[in-house]
């Protein structure tokens, strides 16, 4: 007969790295501690990055006037500054990186790789191309460009997933590598499209491919954080299936998943997320690709968790921003510094990744 600390018994509870929450009895959820308490960092550390970003510019603005502004107090070129041109701008940041850092998680789940990324597969560059024709063939209005940034995506996601799909099933490995040949040629499509558009049509696509957050104001903070409310908590529902899917399909099928109809909603809500933050502000490159594995090791979770990822890339929009606003005295587009500080970390990942395959 084994004690009560033999090694059929369960550790104590507060041995345990998680609690187990009964939500009116209907609803057990897990949480694992350690997450909370990265994710309450992680949010704290967004709410602080977010007041210092309110307060710096040309007209620099104390902080109690910033928090008095935000009450609806204050002067009204206070008000203005911070309510009409810091705070979308901010907010739009903030709402874009969760949404990458959320879609990236999802997609490192379902390929089982780091490399699993929406821009490094391509889904990314479908929404820029859907809305590149938006702007250059039909000079469509900003509501045209989003819808066109939207639809992209879909288009892009529902390609590579047929052109992936083998043998009633879509393998990690190969959705990667049919991602990134589909990255190629829509990349060339749209260099092409650029040599075609006219020379102010060209600066403004050249401007938004980089990926900016310039000029944004409500009329994107509003659909973007609808489409969030939406879609974060319909992922997060489904996280339980993308933790199962790291397993394998033959272990997640055991155990009793739907893995096809799960994988297939996972990427589509992780599309969606993708490409109503690219239509927001164009194809932010790498924040979806570090945001998981950044999170992943502050957590040590055994899973990619979709909220510390989301919370990570909340935080990294922002900080890029600001230090893209700041850097050589001068206003750099934030996917200028994304794409510096991504390009590294994607040499260190791969250094990893081939070292390991040593």
């Amino acid at each position: 007969m084994l004690s009560p600390r033999g090694a059929g018994a369960e550790p104590p509870a507060a041995a345990r790295p998680f609690r187990v929450l009964r939500l009116a009895d209907l609803v057990t959820v897990r949480v694992r501690i350690r997450s909370v308490v990265v994710c309450v960092a992680l949010l704290a550390a967004v709410t602080c990055t977010g007041l210092y970003t309110l307060t710096t510019g040309d007209y620099r603005i104390p902080v109690g006037d910033v928090v008095r502004a935000l009450l609806g107090g204050g002067d009204q070129a206070t008000r203005f500054v911070v309510g009409e041109l810091r705070l979308p701008r901010l907010l739009t940041g903030i709402l874009v990186g969760g949404a990458l850092g959320a879609s990236g998680a999802v997609f490192q789940s379902i390929t089982r790789n780091p490399l699993g990324s929406p821009d490094v597969i391509g889904f990314g560059t479908g929404s820029a191309t859907g809305a590149v024709i938006a702007l250059v063939l039909a000079h469509g209005s900003p509501l045209a460009v989003s819808a066109g940034a939207v639809a992209g995506g879909l288009l892009t996601a529902t390609a590579v997933y047929l052109l992936a799909f083998r043998r009633r099933s879509v393998q990690g490995f190969r959705l990667i590598l049919v991602g990134i040949g589909v990255t190629g040629m829509l990349t060339a499509f749209n260099q092409w499209l650029l040599t075609r558009a006219s020379l102010n049509d060209a600066v403004t696509v050249q401007v938004w491919l980089t990926g900016s957050l310039n000029g944004r104001g409500w009329s994107q903070v509003v659909p973007l954080a609808v489409a969030m409310a939406v879609l974060l908590p319909l992922v997060l529902l489904l996280n339980r299936g993308g933790d199962l899917l790291e397993m394998g399909d033959d272990s997640a099928h055991a155990l009793g998943l739907a893995v096809e109809r799960t994988r297939l909603l996972m990427v589509l809500i992780a599309v969606a997320l993708v490409a109503v933050a690219t239509a927001s502000a164009g194809p932010i490159t790498f924040v979806a690709l570090a945001a998981p594995q950044v999170a992943r090791r502050l957590t040590r979770a055994p899973g990619v968790g979709i909220g510390a990822a989301a919370a990570m890339g909340a935080l990294m929009m922002p900080v890029s921003d600001l230090a893209a606003q700041r850097a050589l005295s001068s206003e750099l587009p934030v996917g200028v510094a994304t794409g510096a500080v991504g390009g590294i970390y994607l040499v260190f990942l791969l250094s990893r990744q081939w070292r390991r395959g040593r």
